[in-house]
């Protein structure tokens, strides 16, 4: 079993088209409610990078979730963090694709797999921006100054994935 999210070579339209509508999920989920923390904003993009993986599967997920976020900061006006950004979701997302290819969709809700994993992928997400934060803005205390916010985010996120995946328990269809 390969881990790489690009493991197939070629992509179908369809699923070319997924993407391209996924990443206009997670970019206006990152985009539109905006909380500013130290070093940026707190927003969804997360839990709807986890809603896609988990209903769309690991190399749809991941993509759309790079970039959806980059697009995001693009626009945002912080090009600054585009770069980290890819690499951050890339692996925040990658790791928990990994941990949840093999949870059923009747068991999501009751999975403590899911739950670690997103915890998991939230850490890697806030280890990744605190450790980017100190290098960008040569200061560990900046980098440090945005982690509680980034903790913050990171468990609304985890909540909001938990919702999302109640509200849309009977109409998705998981396509992993």
């Amino acid at each position: 079993m390969s881990i790489s999210p690009l493991s197939q070579q070629r992509w179908t339209a369809r699923e070319i088209c997924l993407v391209a509508v996924m990443s206009a999920v997670v970019f206006l989920a990152t985009f539109v409610p905006k909380i500013p923390i130290p070093l940026g904003y707190a927003h969804l993009g997360d839990a709807a990078i986890f809603l896609i993986v988990f209903l769309a599967g690991r190399r749809q997920g991941v993509w759309a979730g790079c970039i959806g976020s980059a697009f995001a900061d693009l626009l945002g006006g912080f090009p600054l963090w585009i770069g980290p950004t890819i690499l951050i979701k890339f692996i925040m997302a990658l790791s928990f694709a990994i941990f949840v290819e093999k949870v059923s969709e009747e068991n999501v809700l009751k999975s403590s797999r899911i739950f670690i994993a997103l915890v998991l992928a939230t850490l890697i997400m806030t280890a990744g921006y605190t450790i980017f934060g100190a290098i960008l803005y040569d200061s560990l205390e900046a980098g440090l100054s945005s982690a509680p916010g980034l903790l913050i985010k990171s468990a609304v996120n985890i909540a909001a994935f938990y919702v999302a995946i109640v509200l849309l328990k009977d109409r998705a269809v998981i396509n992993r």
